[in-house]
């Protein structure tokens, strides 16, 4: 299962890679267009696309990487047990947050879906298709901080970017 999960969390990471990349080739493709006097329809949109869609995508695997900002200041100062304490709570109020995040998430691009509604820009880009990858990266970062509440859960150390890159 540990494979399993770390694996989807580097194909997330990596999706997100690729969406960077996106951004850079559509503002790219917008300016060259207007250099030659040329339109590319949906460059704005798309290059907003590819953003979010990083973002979102990037959450579980800089989370699980131990990339996130963390206030460790109170946590440091905190015996080790009830640091593991604060750190559960923590993870636990982030797992219903999370979870909210997720549910609205997929609820947003279900009734995109089901209404048929479109981008505004002159792209008229489905808009449940940008937004798949916002619930899709919501419910992966819900996941991660499930995984992660679990192992500490279980007196594991908390995930740092040092311990999965060995």
């Amino acid at each position: 299962m540990r494979r399993f999960l770390d694996g989807l969390y580097g194909a997330a990471g990596l999706l997100a890679g690729l969406c960077t990349i996106g951004v850079l080739v559509s503002v790219l493709a917008a300016i060259v267009a207007r250099q030659l006097g040329l339109n590319i329809p949906g460059t704005d949109a798309y290059a907003g696309y590819f953003m979010a869609a990083a973002g979102f995508l990037a959450l579980s695997s800089t989370f699980k990487h131990g990339e996130h900002i963390r206030v460790t200041l109170l946590l440091n100062s905190l015996r080790p047990a009830a640091g593991r304490r604060l750190d559960i709570f923590a993870l636990s109020v982030g797992c219903l947050l999370a979870a909210a995040f997720a549910f609205f998430s997929i609820k947003l691009t279900y009734d995109s879906w089901q209404f048929n509604d479109i981008s505004t820009s002159n792209d008229a880009t489905p808009l449940w298709i940008p937004q798949v990858s916002m619930a899709v990266g919501t419910v992966l970062f819900l996941v991660a901080l499930i995984d992660e509440l679990i192992r500490r859960s279980r007196g594991l150390a908390a995930a740092t970017s040092q311990q999965t890159h060995e």
